[in-house]
């Protein structure tokens, strides 16, 4: 094998169709448009959910629902998280700088922290938000709640 004897792999090339090259082409007349009508002349583009004047389905179908402007959207963090997190981190402050070095928020991130699992270590929290659960466990082991 050389340079001289490469060729690429069988079925892998294409040639393109050259249509409206003449009716000896196969590909003439028309140029596999079809016969007249808005598809078949340049320019042409349907809108967006347009199915050919019948009732689009996003106009058949009524709308609904609400979004509030003003709820807030917490990212909850549980009471087992922080408990692996200050054992593997040997941390006794858990804040908003400590969970996003540790990959569990992003910047824009509002932090709840909710009740589940077990606390043994003392920690300092802060956080946005707090469940009854998670501020009785923390406070029950001596560590302290900071809300921002």
């Amino acid at each position: 094998m050389n340079l001289s004897n490469l060729t690429p792999a069988a079925g892998s090339v294409q040639t393109r169709k050259r249509i409206g090259r003449g009716t000896g082409s196969g590909l003439g007349g028309t140029s596999t448009r079809g016969h007249k009508g808005a598809k078949s002349r340049s320019g042409y583009s349907k809108k967006i959910g347009f199915e050919g004047g019948q009732m689009p389905l996003q106009r058949r179908l009524p709308k609904f629902g609400f979004k509030s402007l003003d709820k807030i959207e917490y990212k909850p963090i549980n009471l087992e998280t922080l408990e692996t997190l200050a054992q593997s981190a040997k941390l006794t402050k858990i804040g908003m700088a400590e969970l996003r070095a540790h990959g569990f928020i992003s910047k824009t991130n509002k932090v709840k922290i909710l009740g589940k699992g077990v606390l043994t270590v003392k920690l300092d929290v802060e956080a946005n938000a707090f469940s009854k659960t998670a501020e009785a466990a923390i406070t029950a082991v001596g560590g302290t709640i900071v809300k921002l």
